[in-house]
């Protein structure tokens, strides 16, 4: 089975440059996630999809739409998108998901050609949650520097949390995080 897992895997990853604009590989301590955003930044819109394996047996799978634009938060250049984010986890003997409402914004730091930071903010209350899932909040923040003209490395913090009706809440996957980007 585990084999069958990593086949897919490396399949994905070979076939990403042809169909996606950036790749993003995140690790936690007990984490691993891919992230496949099928639209550059500069797009009307942006869709993606990713995956992440929880150490226990948790998968999270997420699919991303969001219409975004440039713009400038002070004399910051920003890359800002609102949209939604639907997210399905499977654990066991429990499973949920839900299609938070919410947006992103990346800062470009022109100062410090390279670095820029980014937000990313999603909320599912129960009526949009299914499963053992009751609401869900999602959110994630990191600093990046770009490295090469097509490759980026960043850190961050990672945190997704759902509330299980008898069991209350639970963090699907919460922690700091360390990755790189990689643009096609």
């Amino acid at each position: 089975m585990n084999y069958c897992r990593l086949s897919i895997l490396a399949l994905s990853i070979v076939a990403t440059p042809a169909l996606a604009a950036d790749f993003d590989l995140s690790l936690t301590n007990d984490s691993a996630k891919g992230q496949v955003n099928f639209t550059p930044n500069t797009a009307d819109l942006q869709a993606g999809a990713g995956y992440t394996y929880h150490e226990g047996s948790r998968h999270i799978v997420n699919l991303d739409l969001h219409a975004q634009g440039r713009t400038a938060l002070g004399n910051l250049p920003t890359t800002a998108g609102i949209g939604v984010q639907g997210i399905g986890w499977d654990d066991d003997d429990l499973d949920g998901g839900a299609v938070g409402i919410g947006g992103f914004a990346t800062m470009n730091i022109p100062n410090v050609p390279g670095l820029s930071v980014t937000g990313a903010l999603h909320y599912a209350p129960s009526i949009l949650s299914f499963g053992d899932s009751d609401d869900m909040t999602s959110f994630e923040g990191r600093v990046s520097y770009r490295v090469i003209r097509n490759a980026e490395l960043f850190a961050g913090y990672r945190y997704l949390n759902t509330d299980l009706d008898p069991r209350g809440d639970v963090n699907l996957d919460e922690g700091v995080l360390a990755g790189m980007k990689l643009y096609f």
